[in-house]
C-alpha cells in the first residue's frame, strides 16, 4: 500500500512539474559534471599531486545531492514551502553572521564556515532565501499602499550587504543589490524610491572606499586596472579573454586548454572561459542559451499567476539566475571588473552547487501547474 501511494504521488508529481524547466536544470548539472571532470583532472594529478579523480568525485557527491535537494524542495507542498521560508532565511543569516567571528580565510577573504567535511559558504544558501523574503515584505497586506515595506526590504538587504563587504566579497554585494533592485522594480515602486535607494547604496560604498581604504583599496586597484589595463593586474582577466579567443567556434579541444593550469580557481571563477577554450564559443553560447530558455519559461509562467507573491517571487528568482550568469560571463570576457563569480550549476563548488539547487527547487515548485494539484 505504501509503494501505491508513493507511486501515485510521483505519478501526480511528474504531472503538475514544468518539465522543460526541470529537464533544463537537469542539462546545467549534468553538464557541470562533465566539465569539471575536464577542467580538474590535470589540477588534481598534475599540480596538486592528488587522485586525478579528486575534485570530480567531490563534484559527483555534491552534484548528486544537489539533485536529491532540488526534487525534495519541488516536490513539497507550495503552501509549506512559503511558510518555512523566514525561519530558513533567518537560519542561513545566523549562519552568515558567524563568518567574521569563526569562518576560515582563504585568500584575503574570510567568507566560508568549516563543517569539517566541507566548506559552507553562507551567501550561496540564503541569496534565493533573500529574494523570496524580500517579496514576502513588499506583499505584505497591511503595508499595501504604504512606502515602508520598501524600506524595510532596503533595510534587510542592508544588513546583508554589510556582512559581505566585511568579508569582504564584492561580487555577490553588487548581485544581491542588482536583484534586489529588480524585484523592488517589478513589485511597482515608484522610480524615485529606486534611484533614492541607489544615491544611498552608492554613497555608503563610496565612503567605504575612501575612509577604509587598508580594507577596501581592491576594488579601487580592480576599476583601476578595468579601465586601464596598464595601471593594474589584469592577469587572470587577461588570461581568460586569452582563452576565449584561442578557443574559437569549435575550441582546442577536450584537455587541450592551458587557461585551467595558469590560473588560480579558473575551474570556479572562469569555468565559461574553460568551456570556450577547449570546445569552442558555440557550446558556451548554448549553455548561455539553456539559461535564457529557463529564464523564458520561468517568466511566462509568471503570466499565469494570479498570486503577487509567487509571481514576484518567480521574476526574483529568474532575475538572481540570470544577473549571476552575466556577471560570470562579463568578467570571464572583460566586459566588467573582476568579481569571483561562479557560474551556477556549472562551477566547482559545494556551496555553489546546493544554492543552485535551492534556487532550482523552489522554482519548480512555485511552476507547478495548479490545475492539477493535488495539494
Amino acid at each position: 500500500m505504501q509503494e501505491e501511494s508513493l507511486k501515485i504521488k510521483f505519478i501526480n508529481y511528474w504531472r503538475i512539474i514544468d518539465k522543460k524547466i526541470f529537464f533544463g536544470f537537469l542539462i546545467l548539472f549534468f553538464l557541470g559534471l562533465f566539465f569539471s571532470f575536464s577542467s580538474t583532472s590535470s589540477l588534481a594529478g598534475e599540480r596538486l599531486n592528488k587522485d586525478y579523480y579528486f575534485f570530480f568525485s567531490k563534484h559527483l557527491f555534491f552534484t548528486f545531492l544537489a539533485l536529491n535537494l532540488m526534487i525534495l524542495i519541488s516536490f513539497i507542498k507550495t503552501s509549506f514551502l512559503k511558510k518555512i521560508i523566514f525561519p530558513l532565511f533567518i537560519i542561513c543569516f545566523i549562519f552568515l553572521a558567524l563568518v567574521p567571528i569563526i569562518g576560515i580565510e582563504v585568500k584575503g577573504s574570510k567568507r566560508w564556515l568549516d563543517f569539517y567535511f566541507f566548506r559552507l559558504q553562507p551567501i550561496e544558501i540564503l541569496k534565493p532565501f533573500f529574494i523570496l523574503v524580500t517579496v514576502k515584505i513588499l506583499t505584505i497586506e497591511k503595508l499595501k499602499n504604504s512606502q515602508t515595506k520598501y524600506l524595510l526590504s532596503f533595510l534587510l538587504l542592508f544588513c546583508v550587504i554589510i556582512l559581505l563587504i566585511d568579508q569582504p566579497d564584492l561580487g555577490q554585494s553588487i548581485l544581491l543589490i542588482g536583484s534586489w533592485i529588480a524585484t523592488v522594480f517589478i513589485s511597482g515602486v515608484n522610480l524615485f524610491y529606486i534611484f533614492g535607494f541607489f544615491l544611498i547604496i552608492f554613497a555608503s560604498i563610496s565612503s567605504l572606499l575612501i575612509f577604509m581604504p587598508e580594507k577596501f583599496g581592491y576594488i579601487i586597484n580592480r576599476l583601476i586596472a578595468f579601465t586601464d589595463p596598464g595601471k593594474g593586474d589584469q592577469f587572470q582577466s587577461s588570461s581568460a579573454l586569452d582563452a576565449i579567443k584561442l578557443g574559437g567556434l569549435t575550441g582546442q579541444g577536450m584537455g587541450e586548454g592551458i587557461l585551467k593550469d595558469s590560473v588560480p580557481e579558473a575551474h570556479t571563477d572562469y569555468i565559461i572561459a574553460i568551456i570556450s577554450e577547449e570546445y569552442g564559443s558555440i557550446i558556451s553560447i548554448m549553455i548561455i542559451l539553456v539559461f535564457l530558455f529557463i529564464a523564458f519559461r520561468i517568466i511566462k509562467n509568471c503570466i499565469n499567476q494570479e498570486d503577487q507573491l509567487t509571481k514576484i517571487s518567480l521574476c526574483g528568482l529568474a532575475t538572481l539566475l540570470i544577473f549571476q550568469t552575466f556577471i560570470h560571463v562579463g568578467v570571464n570576457t572583460s566586459l566588467i571588473p573582476t568579481t569571483g563569480m561562479t557560474l551556477p550549476f556549472l562551477s566547482y563548488g559545494g556551496s555553489s552547487l546546493i544554492g543552485s539547487s535551492i534556487l532550482a527547487g523552489i522554482i519548480l515548485n512555485y511552476t507547478k501547474n495548479k490545475s492539477y494539484l493535488y495539494e
